[in-house]
């Protein structure tokens, strides 16, 4: 067992994923192709108890730990990212209205949650970039709460969503509601994704929305870490085993024309696989001591996120990267798996927040520190 491990106890979710995952990875191509949302996995892992475990204790769940979840997320996704993405999504927003909201609707959203219904987060706007935690768009009073007229972008599985978690502007101040689908709500495509095809990310138009007062979530009264942030990491991580598991199979079963050995055999690869994969090592290392002071409410949680996603982001193009490097031309086909991974390692690259604010936040943090 490891230190910053799944708890004993807790394992027998980890090993719930794997078996999962495994079946997921043989629909992941198809869905991939067909863009259509994976629901029938989504449907599969709700059924599991997964969803129910990581809900706290006083709402019926587990409160299964940070370090189980990352683990249980790099999983899914080595099998089908888009799965893993939405259900992270679906996670976040459904655990953080529950722990955001007031009691009467935290217990509302837990049994919505329990029983199934979905959840995805609309945060970030047309013209906010990654600052998906600071809207721009301001909510009008209006009789029963407020109304709401404007888009949020990249909102994955909102075709299927039954609530939504929506960040808005009330006197100048960030606000979080929970919002049910309703006829004012429209699902606009926003083109053809690159990578993680079948998430199911969509422009969400909300026209005159009713933001009710009794959903909206009061002001936060301390530091608690959220799914999102713990798990996106983690996404990254899995395209990084899945790449090199391609990478492995391909060059075992490939031959060189000129010697009749196995691509494995080949110095640079065998120097370039061992390199990509130590840092894969430390990446998921660093992961997990985010994941343990998520468990500890640590507020290093934070800063410790965009570090691990930073982190891993890197690892899984650079993977893929050397996937297709191996692959030759019968990378780029169809029939090929690292196409697809390739694609999926640089969804996460640009994932919010992205690879390049993450270094901005980190290095402003250091040069902070340094004029102290």
């Amino acid at each position: 067992m490891h230190p910053l491990g799944p708890p004993p106890e807790e394992q027998h979710w980890v090993d719930t994923a794997a078996e999962l995952a495994r079946e997921f990875a043989k629909t992941a191509a198809a869905y991939d192709e067909s863009t259509d949302v994976p629901l029938a996995n989504l449907e599969a892992l709700h059924t599991s108890g997964l969803d129910r475990a990581l809900l706290p204790r006083e709402f019926g769940g587990e409160d299964l730990s940070y370090r189980s979840y990352g683990e249980i997320v790099r999983l899914l996704a080595a099998g089908c990212p888009s799965t893993a993405c939405i259900w992270v999504m679906h996670v976040g927003a459904a655990i953080g209205l529950v722990q955001m909201s007031a009691p009467e609707s935290a217990r509302f959203y837990a049994d919505e949650y329990i029983a199934g219904r979905r959840f995805a987060n609309a945060l970030s706007e047309p013209s906010g970039g990654n600052l998906f935690l600071l809207p721009q768009q301001h909510a009008q009073p209006a009789a029963g709460g407020f109304r709401l007229s404007g888009a949020k972008r990249f909102t994955s599985g909102c075709e299927i969503a039954d609530h939504f978690l929506v960040n808005v502007l009330i006197d100048d101040t960030p606000t979080f509601f929970g919002v049910p689908a309703d006829e004012t709500i429209k699902y606009l495509p926003i083109g053809d994704t690159m990578g993680l095809r079948a998430n199911g990310s969509r422009l969400v138009e909300f026209r005159d929305t009713l933001l009710r007062s009794e959903r909206r979530c009061p002001p936060s009264t301390g530091h608690r870490p959220n799914r999102i942030g713990g798990g996106i990491a983690f996404l990254s991580l899995g395209v990084a085993d899945a790449a090199i598991a391609a990478l492995i199979e391909h060059a075992r079963t490939r031959t060189i024309p000129t010697t009749g050995q196995p691509l494995a055999t080949m110095q640079w690869l065998r120097f370039d696989l061992a390199d990509v994969h130590s840092r894969l090592e430390a990446a998921g290392m660093y992961a997990r001591h985010m994941t343990w002071l998520a468990d500890q409410n640590d507020l290093e949680f934070n800063p410790a996120t965009m570090r691990a996603k930073l982190l891993a982001n890197q690892v899984a193009v650079d993977a893929a990267q050397l996937a297709l490097k191996a692959g030759g031309g019968s990378g780029y086909l169809s029939t090929s798996p690292i196409q697809r991974i390739l694609r999926d390692a640089y969804a996460g690259w640009v994932m919010a927040y992205s690879v390049e604010v993450c270094r901005d936040r980190l290095s402003a943090d250091l040069f902070e520190d340094s004029n102290a």
